[in-house]
């Protein structure tokens, strides 16, 4: 009993750093830009957590995906270089603090996305908490009067939603197939390493050369915490835990930028800004719960239906 309450103490650890890492990934992200330029930031850190994650499938003896399983890869990581492109750009141009909590958006658009996609619509009350993180991004951008999003904001907004497709995309192109995930990431990684580096154009050997110890501890974070260890860490942890509580612990990602935003970087937030901070994120953690509640009876009715016990873990 002791040792699996401490077990259950280090995967819940764990998914907390991964949170952590990624709510701090931000104001990383924001520093390495203003050094290098967008396109170069993005090239470095994907560069750095492809070879990583090469290395990591070599040791583990993974293989590559093939056929329409490599094309899946290819375009999903075509879609995921749109979300980090966007949410680079937005980073650069807005405050840390602003676009972690703002990405978090993407939580409350994905069961949305999943229930068009399913055509099992979501109940009232979910567009209930929807409408309240809308509201809360409202408060957080308004910088002291009710305004339009500043190109900055409004360019993170669009990586949720980029994301939210993403993710939704992602789970429907590769299940059931038998793919390596840790293989189908690594064409990920590369196509992002690839696009990017296109986009810096030959200055990126340059860039590289010239940057900082600063810059390259940033590189080093976003590239192996941010990316692989993250990575390693869902893959692991989500199998000794519930779907539901990895889903809580690493939506805590919003409340780590918040804090990593204000007390770290200095960055100012009003009070009507931290009304919206937290109505985004108590609408996200909501919008979670009642989609979660909502997936656990629709499979109750099924197997109701079909004469069968329901399968709870499987919903969650």
């Amino acid at each position: 009993m002791l040792s699996r309450f401490r077990s259950d103490l280090v995967v819940d650890a764990l998914l907390l750093c991964v949170a952590l890492v990624w709510g701090a990934s931000f104001l990383a992200a924001k520093d390495l830009a203003e050094q290098t330029g967008v396109p170069a930031a993005i090239a470095l850190r994907f560069l750095i957590a492809a070879a990583a994650t090469a290395l990591l499938c070599l040791a583990r003896r993974e293989r590559l995906p093939r056929g329409r399983g490599l094309a899946i890869a290819v375009a999903l990581g075509c879609s995921q270089a749109a979300v980090i492109g966007l949410e680079t750009w937005g980073v650069h141009l807005t405050s840390a603090t602003n676009a972690g909590l703002l990405i978090s958006l993407a939580l409350v658009m994905t069961p949305v996305l999943e229930g068009l996609a399913l055509r099992s619509w979501l109940p009232r009350s979910y567009f209930v908490a929807a409408v309240a993180a809308v509201v809360g991004v409202a408060l957080l951008v308004s910088d002291g009067g009710l305004r339009a999003p500043a190109v900055g904001d409004g360019l993170v907004i669009a990586a949720a939603v980029v994301r939210a497709l993403h993710v939704t995309a992602s789970a429907h192109l590769t299940r059931g197939r038998a793919e390596s995930s840790l293989g189908v990431v690594l064409v990920q990684l590369i196509v992002c390493a690839a696009v990017f580096a296109a986009a810096a154009g030959p200055d990126l050997p340059g860039t590289a050369a010239r940057l900082s110890p600063a810059g390259w501890a940033n590189v080093l974070f976003l590239g192996l915490f941010c990316s692989v260890f993250a990575f390693v860490v869902q893959l692991w942890a989500v199998r000794r835990t519930s779907a539901s509580r990895a889903s809580i612990l690493m939506g805590t990602e919003p409340v780590w930028a918040l804090l990593i935003g204000v007390l770290i970087a200095g960055e100012p937030i009003g009070a009507l800004g931290l009304c919206g901070a937290v109505l985004i994120v108590a609408a996200s953690y909501a919008g979670q719960a009642i989609e979660r509640r909502h997936r656990l009876r629709a499979g109750f009715e099924a197997g109701t239906h079909e004469g069968a016990r329901p399968n709870v873990g499987a919903s969650t």
